[in-house]
């Protein structure tokens, strides 16, 4: 049986995380995780993700501990895409929404992270325990003082404290939470309104994102204006870029063909 379930539907891809009891993660569902993704990301009629878990109960805890005691290596081969299959999978030029649904901890908050925008039912809780187990929350901890305030994400680091949704709100870590019954919902609501846009504007503003996060800004401004991102590139050549001024000029919606 698969640990993981999908739905496609108008372009939009669903990937469920169903490892029960839990939806803990091990080396082979994260190859799985990986190749899923990959496929995501070259398919040109597929335009936004949503991740989450099945139940109720857990979005994700993260690796599989158990599956550690039984041989699984914290350094093995987690498939293309790293860990989860997102967090290091090049150039993932699409929109990927994440719904949480309940306990999310560990590498399961780092797989959230992994996406652009975290909704979360209103119980949902988070924590990066790893210090507790003696190890540590690798990813977490290049991502979460680049995005909350430094002491906040260093407490969270350190003591590996639990928080909930409306703390995770206050930090920006999550976009905007919902009675669990409506999760899913609006996170397709939000999904079919980003699959309507323009793919390659998209694209070009995850690369900017992505180019930008180390350097200064008169070297990003100048990678940008000087076409030497590859999807800036594309989007400044191409019909959808004359399509949005002609659409404006016309009064009407614009008609994207990601071309």
């Amino acid at each position: 049986m698969s640990p993981i379930k999908t739905r496609v539907q108008d372009g939009i891809l669903q990937v469920t995380l169903d490892r029960p009891k839990a939806n803990a993660i091990d080396l082979k569902t994260s190859k799985v995780m990986g190749e899923t993704f990959k496929k995501f990301r070259d398919d040109p009629n597929l335009k936004v993700a949503i991740i989450t878990g099945a139940g109720e109960k857990f979005f994700c805890p993260g690796w599989d501990l158990k599956a550690a005691a039984d041989g699984d290596a914290v350094d093995g081969d987690y498939g293309v895409g790293g860990f989860g299959g997102l967090q290091e999978l090049s150039n993932l030029n699409k929109p990927v929404i994440a719904a949480v649904n309940g306990i999310c901890c560990g590498g399961g908050l780092e797989w959230a992270l992994s996406a652009d925008i975290i909704l979360a039912a209103d119980h949902a809780s988070f924590a990066l325990p790893e210090i507790r187990s003696g190890t540590v929350a690798d990813a977490a901890s290049i991502k979460v003082p680049k995005r909350i305030p430094y002491h906040i994400a260093m407490e969270l680091l350190l003591t590996g404290r639990w928080f909930d949704v409306d703390e995770a709100k206050t930090w920006g870590i999550v976009n905007h939470s919902y009675p669990a019954k409506e999760l899913i919902s609006e996170a397709w609501e939000l999904a079919r309104l980003l699959a309507s846009g323009p793919p390659l504007v998209y694209a070009a503003i995850k690369e900017i994102v992505r180019d930008a996060e180390n350097s200064k800004f008169q070297d990003a401004m100048n990678r940008i204006t000087q076409r030497r991102l590859h999807s800036v590139d594309i989007l400044y050549a191409s019909e959808d870029q004359l399509e949005g001024a002609k659409a404006f000029a016309e009064k009407r919606d614009p008609i994207w063909k990601g071309k």
